[in-house]
């Protein structure tokens, strides 16, 4: 089960109570105070771990807690310390306070932790209160309680391109032509119920991930079809493909379906417009020759100032092309940005 979304409850460990207690010991007539201190409790971290590429253990496991300290003991002994609760997350979970917007860490690259809440101090024992001129302490403290946070966990995807459209304009069968991605596919709308990412080699130049998002159509920022919280995924993306049904069956004008998902994206992000954007015209074997989708999509894209590809995701055609060009993108913008 694909889960990007969760609220959970953390709480962490609290300390442990400090210990009065006094020496009692034959032949030894001055016995002094001797209660240890409570040990600390655990506290809860999240760690990026790249195993994890869903949130759904939190689905199930909403509440978390981590170990409570022991009490303190007599002859000085400590209480053990309770263990830290480590929580697996997948690498791109953004961490907020449930029901704010403020990003309290972003954990970004495998390995990154963050420390959620942290556990009570133990209290200390009356050993700790003894002085030359108050030698029969009878205080003690007890041990703090640990913090506990409502947060939401919010998983966006890390991938380099994202791709973008109609449902059944292709995504899916472009994924799968080019990676080792294997997406449901079919022919019917909203195939793809979850973003899946795939790993594009590309020769000599470089690999990239690629992610393919469900697909959106008109009002979709207004709950129609699957909407577009899935879009949260492609906010990570270096450039965004739009993958455009030019065929003459799916009934709709391929120019009109561009400006119907780039104002979907607007209407959640207007910052992902001023990203590099590709524009590809999938299915053209399907096309008689008489038709003029072609040119008027690749008119757009020039006026757009877009690069323009037509392919055939289903056979194969052009997809090399697109891959290098692709490629050779990202290779120019890391390049600027270094």
């Amino acid at each position: 089960m694909f889960v990007d979304q969760v609220n959970v409850l953390l709480r962490a460990g609290n300390g442990g109570n400090g210990c009065v207690s006094f020496r009692r010991e034959y032949r030894v007539p001055k016995g002094g105070p001797d209660g240890g201190r409570g040990g600390d409790g655990g506290s809860v971290i999240l760690i990026a771990d790249p195993s994890c590429h869903s949130l759904s253990f939190f689905r199930f496991h909403p509440i978390n807690k981590a170990k409570s300290g022991r009490h303190g003991e007599g002859g000085n002994r400590s209480g053990k310390k309770g263990d830290d609760l480590l929580l697996s997350v997948p690498a791109g979970t953004v961490v907020r306070v449930k029901g704010g917007s403020e990003i309290l860490f972003d954990l970004t690259k495998p390995g990154d932790r963050f420390l959620a809440v942290k556990g009570g101090k133990g209290g200390r024992g009356n050993a700790s209160f003894a002085t030359s001129t108050h030698q029969v302490p009878r205080e003690f403290e007890p041990g703090r309680s640990g913090e506990e946070g409502e947060l939401t966990l919010e998983l966006k995807l890390i991938a380099d391109v994202g791709l973008v459209g109609f449902p059944n304009a292709g995504k899916s069968t472009l994924i799968s032509k080019v990676s080792a991605a294997r997406p449901v596919i079919a022919d019917y709308p909203f195939t793809t119920l979850v973003p899946h990412l795939g790993v594009v080699d590309a020769g000599r130049r470089r690999s990239f991930v690629i992610a393919d998002i469900p697909g959106l159509i008109e009002g979709a920022h207004l709950g129609h079809g699957l909407g577009i919280q899935f879009l949260r995924h492609i906010e990570r993306t270096k450039l965004l493909i739009h993958v455009v049904d030019i065929s003459p069956y799916s009934g709709r004008d391929p120019v009109d379906d561009f400006k119907v998902v780039t104002g979907e994206l607007e209407a959640y992000n207007p910052a992902l417009l001023a990203r590099p954007q590709f524009i590809v015209a999938n299915k053209a074997d399907l096309l008689t020759g008489r038709e003029n989708r072609l040119e008027g999509l690749r008119s757009l894209a020039r006026s757009r100032r877009h690069p323009f590809h037509a392919i055939s995701a289903l056979k194969g055609e052009g997809l090399a092309k697109l891959v290098f060009a692709v490629a050779k993108t990202l290779e120019t913008m890391e390049t600027s940005e270094g």
